[in-house]
C-alpha cells in the first residue's frame, strides 16, 4: 500500500492524534474527525483530569501520614490533640477549576501540534459510508457536522479511535449533581461530605482513594472479594489495608442494585448515619444505594465506576464488515487491522488494553502498517501500567496469575519497602518491589512495584522485560544510595542467589 495518501481518522484521543502525527510525518494526507476536542476523554475527562485531582490528594496524603514523624510542626490553627480534625483542607472548587484549565490547555497544545504537522481537523461525528470499498480500494467516510450538514470524505485507509464512555446502570441513572460518573465529578464546587463509590476496579479505587485523601468520608462498594480484582493480589491486599486504616469503609462482596436521589426529609433513617443527618434525621438531598441483599447505604453523593461502553454504535461498522464482539468492541489484530480491508482501530473502542499509552501505540502501528513502513506488532507483555492510588501500583510483564495458571514458568522475590533506607527516611511504611524471572536463564519476565510514584519506579523493570535482561544484569547496574529503586536491584540479587542455589541442588 505504498501509494496510500488519504487517511481519515475518526476520533481525536491518544490513538487518533498520535496516528495523525505519524501519518503526516510519513507523507499522507490526513484528516481527523473529532467531536469534543483533540485529546479525547484521556485529556478532557479521564486521565489528565483524574491525575490532576490525584496530585492534590497525593500531597494531602503524604502530609497527613508523615508530617509528625518527619518532625514538621504546624503551629497555626492546629486543633487540640484530643480533637479529631484535619490540619489542612482542600478547596474542591479551586481544584476542579485547575483540573479543567489544565485539560483544556493540553487539548489546545495537541491541536496546535497536529495542525502544524499539516493535519486537517474537522469537528463532527464520523461514520463509515454504506457503499463499502470502491474499485480503487478507497472508502467513504461521512462527517455529521454540528450545524446538521453532512460532508463526504474519501479515504484509502480509515482508523477508528472513538474511545468509550461510562457505563450506566438502568437503576442508577446519573444526574450530574448527586449521582455522578467520573466525567461529571469535575463540576463539583464543594467536597462531598459522604461519598459512596460503586465499583472497585482501577477507576473506582483511584477516585475512592483521592476523595478520602482530600476529606470526604468514603464507602467503597465492591462486588468482588477484594479491591482491584484484576491486579496483583499482594498489591491489592496492601492497598485495601491502607484504605481501611485511613478510615475508608470497604464493602466487599456487595453488589449495588439501585441508586436513587432522595429529597430532604425529617424522619430518622435506618442504617449508617451521614454528616448531614442531625437529631431529627437527614437534612438536604442525599443518595441511597440499595445492595443486592437489601442493605441500604446513605451518603451525600454517589460515584458510579462500573465500567465503560465502547463508542461504536451507529457508525456503520458492521455493515462495512468490521466485526464487533458481544460488548461492542472492535476486534483487531496485533497491527490494529479490523476484519474490513483498509479499516484499522485503536484505543478503548477495541478493549485490547484500556490505557492511553496502548491506544497511542495501536494508532502508530496502524499507520506504519497502512503506509508500508516497518512495523513491530503490539506486544502486550511489555506494557507498563499504573494504578494512581496512594500507594501507586505499577506492573509490567507476566503476573502472579500467569505463573499460578502455568502460563509462565517463573520464580519471584518480593521485598517490602519497610527495609529500604530511603523509604524509612521518607516515612514510607507500605509497599514492596516484586520481580519474576525464568528459573533457568534468569531472564526478567515481569514485575510489580507498590510505592509512592511507582509509575516512575517501574521503568527499569520495563526496560528489563522489553530487552530480555537477566537478573544478573539488573543486579549489576548501579543504583543511587539511598534510593527506593535500590530495592529493584536488591530483588534481582536475591533472585540471582536463588537461581544459583537451585542450580546447585
Amino acid at each position: 500500500m505504498g501509494g496510500v495518501t488519504r487517511i481519515v481518522i475518526i476520533g481525536g484521543g491518544p490513538g487518533g492524534y498520535e496516528a495523525a502525527l505519524v501519518a503526516a510525518q510519513l507523507g499522507a494526507e490526513v484528516t481527523v474527525v473529532d467531536r469534543d476536542g483533540l485529546g479525547g476523554s484521556a485529556v478532557l475527562t479521564d486521565c489528565v483530569p483524574s491525575k490532576t485531582l490525584i496530585a492534590t490528594a497525593e500531597v494531602m496524603t503524604t502530609f497527613d501520614s508523615s508530617y509528625e514523624e518527619l518532625g514538621i510542626i504546624v503551629a497555626d490553627d492546629t486543633p487540640p490533640l484530643e480533637q479529631q480534625a484535619r490540619v489542612v483542607g482542600v478547596d474542591l472548587g479551586k481544584v476542579n477549576r485547575r483540573v479543567k484549565r489544565l485539560a483544556i490547555a493540553q487539548s489546545h497544545d495537541i491541536t496546535q501540534s497536529v495542525t502544524r504537522a499539516g493535519v486537517t481537523v474537522l469537528r463532527g461525528r464520523g461514520r463509515l459510508g454504506a457503499g463499502g470499498q470502491a474499485v480503487d480500494g478507497s472508502r467513504e467516510v461521512l462527517v455529521d457536522a454540528p450545524d446538521g450538514s453532512v460532508q463526504s470524505l474519501r479515504a484509502d485507509a480509515v482508523l477508528i479511535a472513538t474511545g468509550a464512555h461510562p457505563r450506566e446502570l438502568p437503576d442508577a441513572q446519573p444526574d450530574g449533581e448527586r449521582i455522578l460518573t467520573w466525567t461529571q465529578v469535575y463540576d463539583l464546587e464543594e467536597l462531598p461530605r459522604e461519598l459512596i463509590v460503586v465499583g472497585s476496579g482501577v477507576t473506582g479505587a483511584e477516585f475512592a482513594g483521592a476523595y478520602q485523601a482530600i476529606g470526604s468520608k468514603v464507602t467503597l462498594v465492591s462486588s468482588r472479594d477484594r479491591v482491584l480484582p484484576g491486579e496483583d493480589p499482594d498489591a491489592a491486599e496492601v492497598l485495601e489495608e491502607v484504605f481501611r486504616r485511613r478510615g475508608m469503609n470497604v464493602m466487599s462482596r456487595s453488589r449495588a442494585e439501585t441508586v436513587k436521589r432522595v429529597s430532604a426529609r425529617t424522619e430518622a433513617p435506618e442504617g449508617p448515619s451521614s454528616p448531614e443527618a442531625g437529631e431529627e434525621g437527614w437534612v438536604g438531598d442525599h443518595v441511597e444505594v440499595t445492595l443486592s441483599d437489601g442493605t441500604v447505604i446513605r451518603g451525600t453523593h454517589c460515584l458510579m465506576a462500573v465500567g465503560s461502553i465502547p463508542n461504536t454504535a451507529d457508525m456503520g461498522l458492521e455493515e462495512a464488515g468490521v466485526k464487533l464482539n458481544d460488548w461492542g468492541q472492535i476486534q483487531v489484530d496485533r497491527v490494529s487491522r479490523t476484519t474490513a480491508p483498509g479499516v484499522y482501530a485503536a484505543g478503548d473502542c477495541t478493549g485490547v488494553f484500556m490505557l492511553a499509552s496502548v491506544a497511542a501505540m495501536q494508532g502508530r502501528i496502524a499507520m506504519y502498517h497502512a503506509l508500508g513502513d516497518a512495523v513491530q506488532p503490539l506486544n502486550l507483555k511489555t506494557v507498563a501500567s499504573n494504578v494512581f492510588t496512594d500507594p501507586e501500583i505499577a506492573t509490567v510483564g507476566y503476573t502472579a496469575a500467569d505463573v499460578k495458571c502455568g502460563k509462565m514458568d517463573a520464580v519471584e522475590v518480593k521485598l517490602p519497602l519497610r527495609g529500604n533506607p530511603r523509604a524509612k527516611m521518607q516515612g514510607i511504611r507500605d509497599g514492596f518491589v516484586k520481580l519474576f524471572c525464568r528459573p533457568g536463564t534468569g531472564i526478567v519476565v515481569g514485575g510489580v512495584v507498590v510505592a509512592p510514584r511507582a509509575s516512575e519506579l517501574i521503568h527499569p523493570i520495563s526496560l528489563a522485560v522489553d530487552a530480555n535482561l537477566t537478573v544478573e544484569q539488573v543486579a549489576s547496574a548501579f543504583t543511587v544510595y539511598p534510593s527506593v529503586s535500590g530495592s529493584t536491584a536488591e530483588a534481582a540479587r536475591q533472585l540471582h542467589i536463588r537461581k544459583r542455589a537451585d542450580g546447585e541442588s
